[in-house]
Order: C-alpha cells, then structure tokens, then sequence
C-alpha cells in the first residue's frame, strides 16, 4: 500500500502557500493468464520490478493468484498473475486454479494472454483464447520467449488465435515490454480525476511544517508446517477464496496476501507456504517456497504460527516459531482444529483440556513463554475473529517505547540480589531503551563483558512484569565500561 505525508508549509510574513499533494493515480487491473510453463510469473515479475512471484522451470509453481503493482508512464497498473490454466482438467488442484484464474478475470480490466513463443500452438491456447474473447474483456497476446530478433517471425504464426494485439516479448530480458504496457494502459478506462490536488493553506505569521502521518498498516504472517490450516485460516480471516485449499500437503506455494480493513486499522495478511524440513523438501518450487516464507516472515509484524490440535506440537513447529522468535517478530500462537479435540465453551473460559494442552505447548517452546495462545477453528470460523483484536494489541506492543527516566526507576526496584550475576561484580549503572519493533534495550554496565544468560533471563521477565510487550521477543545488548 502506497502512503504519502501532506506538508503543510506556512510561510513567514502572513503570506498564503499553495501546495500540490502528491496523489497515487491508479489505472486499472491487467490478469496475466496462460497455461502452465509459458513465463507468466517472470513477466509478472519484470512488471512489478519484484522476485514476488517464484520462477523456475517445473510446471505449474505458481496456483493461488498473486497481485502487485506496475508503474508506467506515472500511472499505476495493478497486475494479477495467474496459475498455468488447463481448461476442462478435473484434477483437484488443476480446477482451483482455473476457479482462481476466473477471479483474476472476473476483476480484470485487460487480459494479458501469454504463450510461448519456441512452442508450436497447442490446443489448450486456442481453447483459452476462445474463453478471453467470449469473456468481453480487452485481450492481448503477449508472445513470451522472443528473446532475439531473428524469432519475432515465428510470434505471427499465433495470429491464428484471433487476437488482434499481438505484441513479442521476452519477459526475461525485458523485450518488448514497454509496448505492452502502453498497449494496457490504452485499453484501460480512463481514470477521473487523476490531477493532483491543489491545496490552498490559510495564511499564518508563523513558518511551520506540520506532517499529517498515514494510516499505518500491520503485517501479519501465516507460518506453520504444510497442512495445518494457514489456507483456510486466510479465507476465513478475510471472508473469501482468495488462497487454494486442499488435503494435499504443500498445495500454497507462492506467499498469497490480502488486506483487511477492520474498526479503522489495516490489516495484510499473508498466508506463506507450508514450512518442511531441509531433507524433506526435494523439488525445486518446494525450496523456493521455503526460502520465500522466511523472507516474508522477516519482513512481517506479527506471525501467527499455526500448529494442528490433532497432532500436537511438534519438533518442527518449535524450529518454525524459532525462526519468528529469532528474526524479532510478535508472535501469537494458533492452535487450530480444536473443534477435533476438545469439547467447546459457550462462556468464552478455556476448559481444562486447553489448560493441559497450553501448558505442553509452554513447555515445549519455553522461548515464546510471551506468545498469546488462541484456540480456533478455521474451518468453522470458531473463536477466528478474536484473533483481530490480539493481532492488534501485540502490535502495538511491540512498538512501545519506554523512557530512560522511567527505565532508571524501574531498575531502582528490581532486586538483583535475587539474581547475582556469575563470574564476579558485574553490575548495570543505568540501561535505555534503543529501538522498537522488537523493543531493544541496551544496558551499560561497570566493566566489559555480556551479562550471563540468567541474569538476563531475569531482566527480561522483570521488565514484561514492570511494562508488557505481550506478544513480542525482547532484545537486551550490553556494554560495558572501559577501564
């Protein structure tokens, strides 16, 4: 999401200002399609000028649609792309991604066909092009794999496909492209009022800059092992289709994100591919989606780390809440498919099977001992919206700032004795808070050398007493004196 700051400028000597906001002028929606392996997502990545949607050469990586934003000419083009499409194939998998891909379509202002190029015309292209040009919708044939001019003949043969703007690219090395878009951007209505706001500020004897700050939004990642319900946790937490749900394990593979809007705040969701262990993972998609969830995840607010009722928590799960734990992330821990499990309350109070089952989770993962834990059922719905409310709180928490004076007194109260530190007279002389998200503190000492883990252990659980950061890990760094 793309957030500007009005300056508000008033100059000295009573002189009004006027001043341009900057304003984000949005076009249209261009859905990438085309059957499998022909470079949709290379093209979708060399619009969007972003690795957001992962390439290889396995057919079928991408399934779920993915959205982000082409910016030509000063406009912006929201892009769609699409899993490879193979109409009438009735597999599982194969079927929701064609219902995806209607989506995508249903949305689309334009639709950009893509085929490859070094392929002779295969039925399933002429089958999807008779389905574009049935939809109504503008179609353009996006020639892929023309990547020097000696092949741009070989695109006119896919003039059989009976539309009309044909145009040979190489989304690999960037040919053609500008045309294409050009072409979209012609095809796209026109956008009302796409001038920039003039802004006429009241006069004033005094010069200031006052900054009107945006609207900030939370990102919050789905993590867990594949299958335990992140894909439909998504549908649910944004009340639609938006991820492919199947008992098929590893069916996410591409992160699939959406934003909700909820009680004023903005909330982007992102469901990331089913977490395995480095042996267990052996085609190339698969590793690609391990290594692009820990991306996501580092750059996420919260992560809610999914774990199956029916199966427990488990030495994976523990690794996977190590990795949000590491990369400084609030967690919140969700334990779903309770309704398989344990009898549900109607008084909101947890039964003594939660009880049980939260104090084996505490034990198990004895460093996320500040994580929230919620027991849902994303299937059903049960107890998924309470989740809106925690997300919130831990996010605030984690950007929670305590002051110096505030910490000093609060360090006058902690008894160390309690807690002495080993290996001699290492004491702290004052600490401050550093940084936010995750809080950090940095705490000065009398001489060099780190405080032993215990000690710090200590310091950590005095501080959530004395201030919260419910949700969040806390980062204590030391420094010393020189003698």
């Amino acid at each position: 999401m793309n957030c500007f700051i009005e300056i508000k400028i008033r100059p000295e000597g009573g002189r009004s200002c006027d001043v341009f906001t900057p304003a984000s002028i949005k076009t249209g929606t261009l859905a990438i399609v085309g059957r499998p392996n022909v470079g949709k997502s290379t093209l979708f990545n060399r619009l969007i000028k972003s690795r957001r949607s992962i390439v290889g050469d396995e057919p079928g990586i991408t399934r779920d649609r993915l959205y982000g934003t082409a910016r030509w000419n000063g406009r912006e083009i929201q892009v769609v792309d699409t899993g490879g499409i193979i109409p009438n194939d009735k597999e599982l998998i194969p079927a929701e991604i064609y219902r995806q891909a209607r989506v995508a379509l249903d949305e689309a202002d334009v639709v950009a066909l893509v085929v490859d190029g070094r392929a002779e015309l295969t039925a399933p292209d002429i089958e999807l092009a008779r389905l574009l040009i049935r939809s109504g919708k503008p179609v353009m044939l996006a020639v892929n794999k023309i990547d020097s001019p000696k092949l741009e003949s070989t695109a006119e043969e896919y003039r059989r496909l009976g539309i009309r703007d044909l145009f040979a690219i190489s989304a690999e090395h960037g040919n053609g492209i500008g045309e294409l878009l050009d072409a979209a951007l012609h095809l796209m209505p026109e956008v009302p009022g796409s001038e920039p706001p003039l802004v006429n500020h009241k006069e004033s004897s005094e010069a200031s800059v006052e900054a009107v700050p945006a609207i900030r939004e939370t990102k919050i990642a789905i993590i867990g092992r594949p299958n335990v319900g992140k894909s439909t946790l998504l549908n649910q937490l944004t009340g639609s289709s938006r991820a492919i749900v199947s008992p098929v394990a590893g069916t996410t593979r591409d992160a699939v994100d959406e934003v909700v809007e909820r009680s004023g705040k903005s909330y982007r969701f992102i469901d990331t591919a089913g977490i395995r262990r480095k042996g267990k993972t052996k085609l190339m998609a698969e590793k690609l989606s391990v290594v692009m969830a820990r991306k996501h995840l580092e750059a996420a607010d919260v992560a809610l780390l999914v774990i199956d009722a029916t199966e427990g928590i488990t030495a994976l799960d523990a690794t996977i809440g190590g990795y949000a734990h590491e990369s400084g992330r609030s967690v919140v821990i969700v334990v779903n498919k309770w309704d398989l499990v344990g009898p549900a309350r109607n008084d909101g109070k947890r039964s003594a099977d939660q009880t049980a089952f939260e104090q084996q989770l505490r034990d198990s993962v004895k460093y996320l001992n500040y994580a929230p834990v919620v027991f849902i059922s994303a299937l059903s719905g049960k107890n998924v919206d309470r989740l809106f409310a925690i997300v919130q709180r831990v996010g605030e928490e984690r950007r929670k700032r305590i002051s110096t004076g505030e910490m000093n007194r609060f360090l006058k109260n902690v008894d160390f004795e309690r807690a002495s530190s080993p290996g001699g007279d290492l004491r702290i002389q004052y600490m401050t808070q550093a940084a936010v998200a995750p809080p950090t503190f940095v705490v000065f000492t009398n001489r060099p050398g780190k405080l032993h883990f215990a000690y710090q252990r200590f310091l950590e659980n005095q501080i959530r007493k004395a201030f919260g950061f419910e949700g969040s890990p806390i980062w204590i760094k030391t420094r010393g004196k020189e003698k």
